[in-house]
């Protein structure tokens, strides 16, 4: 690691024994594909206002977990639970009990930035950032176009002279600031990156870092805490950011703890990934998982 990077603030993590309301809670959880376990037993619990990286070599089912944790797939056993932010005290509730308007409620405080972008070629940034609000929230205009230049300025872009482009226009770095605003304009109370500065250089990539911190830490309009999920090889974005890290390997939580307990480890288990992260990181495949 170029240790000339410099780490920014360390962010905000829980304190032993200091009590705050739960996000996500996973309990025991198992998923197969096919005679291919991927999640053998994991238990994860995300408190409100954590940021955690979630890490380890392709294949041993981050990426999965996430899948599992936004209701996109069902576990074969074991329980998962989310925040419900439309009922007072945002109680826990089980996806898998949910009906299609239960799913629906909840699905309104989370949203996801794709390794990919996901952004529609040959459309505006205000035509992609707006789509969801369209689609699904159902607003009107004035609100729509009200949303999505709060969510341009979140990400350091210019509403007046940005929001024209099309996404073809568009540096790599200034696509992934346009699929975090996207997500922003939903207000999530729980934000999700999948590989947010893979394909990036290291100067956009410390940009985006420093983006993904700063959303963080900024409460979401309607008042909320925010929470921060990210899938991740990238070492130097855990150096800088020093998030919560857990590690998985075989579909196991390996390691739950501090960037600095992470660096040091000398486990036979996480040693040989922390040293590979960055040749991984150059050649991430997420659909490995």
């Amino acid at each position: 690691m170029n240790r000339r990077t410099v780490p920014l603030p360390p962010t905000p993590v829980r304190e032993a024994g200091q009590s705050l309301p739960v996000e996500v809670r996973v309990e025991n959880l198992y998923k197969s594909f096919g005679s291919h376990r991927v999640l053998n037993g994991i238990n994860l619990v995300v408190y409100s206002g954590e940021m955690i990286a979630i890490v380890g070599g392709s294949g041993n089912g981050k990426t999965t977990l996430l899948r599992q944790i936004i209701g996109l797939e069902h576990p074969d056993q074991g329980h998962v639970f989310l925040a419900d932010h439309e009922t007072e005290g945002s109680p826990l509730v089980e996806l898998a009990k949910l009906n299609a308007d239960g799913m629906e409620r909840i699905q309104r405080h989370w949203a996801v930035v794709f390794q990919g972008n996901a952004l529609l070629s040959g459309r505006t940034v205000e035509a992609n950032i707006a789509l969801p609000l369209r689609e699904v929230q159902d607003l009107d205009e004035s609100t729509i176009r009200s949303k999505v230049r709060e969510a341009t300025r979140e990400v350091a872009l210019d509403p007046d002279k940005d929001l024209g482009l099309t996404i073809d226009q568009l540096s790599g770095g200034m696509a992934k600031r346009v699929a975090i605003a996207r997500a922003l304009a939903q207000d999530p109370i729980l934000l999700l990156y999948d590989e947010p500065t893979t394909g990036l250089d290291p100067g956009v990539s410390e940009q985006i870092q420093q983006v993904i911190r700063s959303v963080h830490l900024q409460k979401s309009p309607s008042g909320f805490t925010r929470t921060s999920l990210l899938i991740t090889h990238d070492k130097e974005m855990l150096y800088r950011l020093r998030p919560r890290i857990v590690m998985l390997d075989a579909g196991e939580i390996v390691f739950d703890g501090t960037y600095e307990a992470f660096q040091e480890t000398d486990s036979p288990r996480i040693r040989p990934y922390f040293d590979l992260m960055p040749k991984l990181h150059q050649s991430v495949d997420a659909s490995a998982d």
